[in-house]
């Protein structure tokens, strides 16, 4: 029998993490008659004189927000993890049960005034303003005492854990590497210090080989994968994908080590690359299609109602998905970048007789 990977099941490791996914395509086809998402109401106001977030109105901690006009960034009223001096721990009462303080700050990023937008219904002159905003958010958290890792992140819909639908996304800046980075950087340089072959692509410090570097190279090589293609960006299903329609954004013409490193072109290409994918995701269901993006970058992105769930198996073994990566990149691939209610809009100006001659 010869091996089919859209048919038989097998396992695939993701370099940057060392872990393993097991993937069951022929599931797919399984009926499901579990939980099923309720959409989320698609009609929200521009401005929302509830909403802790609109320009004018008064956050939970009290503070009132200005009449911004563009991006707002303020300290989280609620943050996760607080600034120095944090105090110092007690001994542990067993070796197993330490535990460590941790200090640094979290910021809260407005996207943009207007309640009922999202990425994917913003301009790319607004997107880069965000990227604007990550870039000066990364560098002057990374100057302060302390601080090790700067997380930018976004979580989009109820489902993903998002308590406000107004367009925003968090920075969170810690005093350690957390769990995930630390083990991409770890493998990352391992990789810069083996023996990798020389396949002519970007290299990182030193002329080391890049991890990412050669990944994004083969993928431009292969295109089976890769959804959108820009002058400096890629955005793909990775080979390693634990999501169903799960992407990685990434450069292919050079190394970037972190935001703080784009020239004006890459960061119009990123934006560019941000907005023609969110849009691709809202069409996927023609709904506003919930997720979460995070950046990761040198220490100083089964259907639209049902959710896929990480248990049992998954929860305790390795995590295990149904649609591969190419099917998912094909199906990403063939949706159009008119974002469907613009799409509608259009359908519904067209008069029945458009292109039909009258006759007389």
């Amino acid at each position: 029998m010869q091996f089919d990977s859209t048919n038989h099941p097998h396992r695939r490791v993701n370099p940057l993490t060392g872990e393993h996914i097991l993937v069951s395509p022929h599931r797919a086809k399984r009926p499901w008659l579990g939980q099923v998402e309720q959409d989320e109401p698609s009609k929200l106001p521009e401005y929302d004189p509830e909403c802790y977030l609109c320009p004018g109105n008064t956050r939970a901690g009290g503070d009132k927000n200005p009449s911004y006009q563009d991006t707002f960034v303020f300290s989280n009223d609620f943050a996760a993890v607080l600034p120095s001096p944090a105090p110092l721990a007690p001994s542990p009462p067993h070796p197993l049960l330490t535990s460590e303080p941790v200090h640094g700050g979290c910021d809260v990023l407005i996207f943009h005034p207007r309640h009922d937008l999202t990425l994917a219904r913003l301009g790319i002159p607004e997107i880069e303003k965000i990227i604007e905003e990550w870039q000066a958010i990364y560098l002057k958290r990374g100057r302060q005492e302390g601080i090790e890792y700067v997380q930018i992140f976004e979580n989009k819909g109820s489902m993903m854990g998002c308590s406000n639908p107004h367009p925003h996304g968090q920075v969170w800046s810690m005093s350690a590497v957390p769990t995930i980075p630390a083990t991409e950087l770890r493998n990352l340089k391992e990789y810069s210090l083996s023996d990798a072959p020389d396949v002519q692509t970007s290299r990182g410090p030193k002329g080391r080989p890049c991890l990412l570097c050669d990944y994004a190279a083969a993928e431009v090589r292969l295109e089976e994968r890769i959804v959108i293609k820009n002058m400096n960006w890629i955005a793909l299903v990775p080979w390693w994908a634990v999501w169903p329609f799960e992407v990685l954004v990434l450069p292919y013409r050079r190394h970037i080590p972190s935001l703080a490193t784009l020239t004006a072109e890459e960061k119009t290409d990123f934006a560019d690359i941000v907005s023609r994918l969110t849009k691709r995701y809202d069409n996927l269901f023609e709904t506003s299609f919930a997720y979460s993006m995070g950046v990761h970058q040198r220490p100083l992105l089964r259907n639209a109602s049902v959710r896929k769930f990480l248990v049992g198996f998954e929860l305790m073994a390795e995590a295990q998905r149904d649609l591969t990566s190419e099917q998912a990149a094909q199906r990403l691939r063939d949706l159009s970048e008119v974002h469907y209610k613009d799409s509608n809009k259009l359908l519904c100006r067209a008069s029945p007789s458009d292109g039909v001659k009258k006759k007389n």
